[in-house]
């Protein structure tokens, strides 16, 4: 990009940030009055990043409640994939358009012996000790993996967070003393390992995997036995995704690799406080780095990382999130990927990951922080991390009794607020210019074009009082247009709304807004 036209962007960018992530309701008019019509103007014309996919992951629940009840099972595949509408007009599910599958490094085969006492973050292997593989294991995920497809979803990525027990330095699957547990003599191995995997699960189930990410969170120690992972640096990154290449290539898979689903997003562009770990972009897709692999056939010009603990308060959070969009203006064509958050440690004081909670707080939360990955970083993925949680912790989107065999389950209202976006921003859907009147600051706003013309506004209201919303597209209009409400009492409720009349938007709740759009 020349310099007049990357200063362009910039501005342009900039005053994008600035229109579309703020917006306090207004001064109300007495008690019980509301604010005069907030203004949001769109631009459909002017559009920013694709939206790819909203996804969730399998790990690691699916391994038993994808062998429960068919009822219950299937009500839950539903609450996460489906794009069916009831008869009273609510979403039946949130449309997940991709699924995450957890490959087993072959701790659940070990038992109390693999070190990680929670029998339910241990996971099975496709691996045999002789080199074979069954396919049969990890029958409860592939259970999902089908149900996923069957509800309409059609991209799948795999992932695991260790080599199999096998190849790993201490033939368990997490690390000693924060050293990373697969030497560089079994790169090819865990290569190869991965491709009879996607090669494996195909035959098994008719499902290629699209996306395949080696590694997960290789900053981290892993080393207290919390569950299966390992740390990398970057150079080790690099040669493990030079041999997984290799193999999806000779093995004849269309599978693309994915790198690096980096712990927290400071990792993407700076050193952070991991020497060797941090600055990826830089390391992996700027031609001049020794860990240089942006040429491989297979790797998908995108870079992932996760949300957790850059989340609070929001502006600091939203400086972040420019930053990773300022680094990827280095490479162009390079897209981000928010591949996985819940809600951990104390956010600044502002909600704590401990404790289960199904209210409207920790949805708006979410809400929030989607909101901020989508518009500040430019996200064109955004994953949550387990979909179904037996925690105490604010870590689900389906809470579920822990039983292996049977039990209940119940929605949350993060479910809900991701389904807001993912239910209808669909794969291909660009994000829009969205500005405000001076009376929407404390509303966030974001707005995406479908590629069937449907336009969706989504506006997050975390304040105390509600606010009336009118919509201006200049040169453009909607038709049938509706609203989708979470809220306290709502979940996704639907409701038509007449052309030119205000859409309210209560206090503590999330509305997206559909139409028809035409010129």
């Amino acid at each position: 990009m020349n310099p007049t036209k990357q200063l362009l962007s910039t501005l342009l960018f900039a005053l994008t940030l600035t229109s579309c992530s703020s917006a306090t309701p207004g001064t109300v008019n007495g008690p019980g009055g509301k604010a005069e019509p907030i203004t949001i103007t769109i631009n459909p014309a002017k559009t920013f990043q694709t939206i790819e996919h909203f996804g969730a992951s399998d790990a690691w629940s699916c391994q038993f409640v994808g062998n429960w009840p068919d009822v219950k099972r299937n009500g839950i595949a539903d609450l996460l994939f489906s794009s069916d509408t009831l008869g009273n007009g609510k979403p039946k599910g949130i449309g997940l358009s991709l699924w995450r599958f957890n490959i087993g490094a072959g701790t659940a085969e070990q038992g109390d012996a693999s070190g990680i006492k929670d029998e339910w973050r241990r996971a099975e292997s496709f691996l045999n000790n002789d080199g074979t593989y069954n396919w049969n294991k990890q029958a409860g995920q592939i259970w999902f993996l089908k149900a996923a497809k069957e509800r309409g979803v059609s991209e799948f990525l795999a992932f695991p967070n260790s080599p199999p027990v096998q190849y790993t330095v201490n033939k368990k699957g997490y690390a000693n003393g924060g050293k990373p547990n697969l030497t560089a003599e079994h790169f090819d191995k865990f290569g190869d390992f991965m491709a009879n995997v996607v090669s494996g699960v195909r035959e098994k189930t008719g499902i290629t995997f699209n996306h395949i990410s080696p590694v997960n969170e290789p900053q981290w120690d892993w080393s207290d036995g919390g569950q299966e992972g390992t740390p990398f640096f970057n150079n080790e990154i690099a040669g493990i995704a030079k041999s997984l290449s290799a193999s999806l290539i000779k093995n004849k898979l269309p599978t693309k690799i994915d790198i690096a689903e980096a712990g927290q997003i400071d990792y993407l562009y700076s050193e952070f406080n991991k020497q060797g770990r941090g600055n990826q972009i830089h390391a992996f897709f700027d031609k001049t780095s020794p860990d240089y692999i942006g040429n491989l056939p297979n790797l998908t010009q995108t870079i992932s990382g996760h949300s957790y603990f850059t989340t609070s308060p929001y502006s600091k959070a939203a400086s972040k999130r420019q930053e990773i969009a300022k680094a990827l203006q280095t490479t162009p064509g390079l897209k981000y990927w928010m591949s996985e958050y819940c809600i951990l440690g104390d956010n600044e004081g502002e909600i704590n990951g401990s404790g289960r909670d199904l209210g409207i707080g920790a949805g708006i939360y979410i809400a929030k922080v989607i909101h901020n990955d989508l518009v500040n970083a430019s996200a064109s993925a955004w994953h949550w991390w387990i979909a179904i949680s037996p925690y105490n912790y604010k870590d689900g989107l389906i809470y579920i009794d822990k039983n292996k065999t049977d039990g209940s389950y119940q929605s949350s209202k993060m479910l809900w607020a991701l389904g807001n976006y993912s239910r209808f921003v669909r794969p291909g859907a660009v994000r829009t210019e969205v500005s405000a009147s001076s009376a929407s600051e404390g509303l966030l706003i974001s707005s995406y074009k479908n590629t069937d013309n449907l336009l969706v506004t989504v506006i997050i209201n975390d304040q105390q009082t509600a606010a009336d919303i009118a919509l201006d597209l200049p040169g453009y209009k909607l038709s049938n247009m509706k609203i989708y409400k979470t809220s306290a009492t709502s979940d996704l409720e639907s409701s038509p709304v007449s052309a030119g009349s205000p859409v309210t938007v209560e206090a503590k709740s999330i509305v997206t807004i559909v139409g028809r759009l035409a010129q």
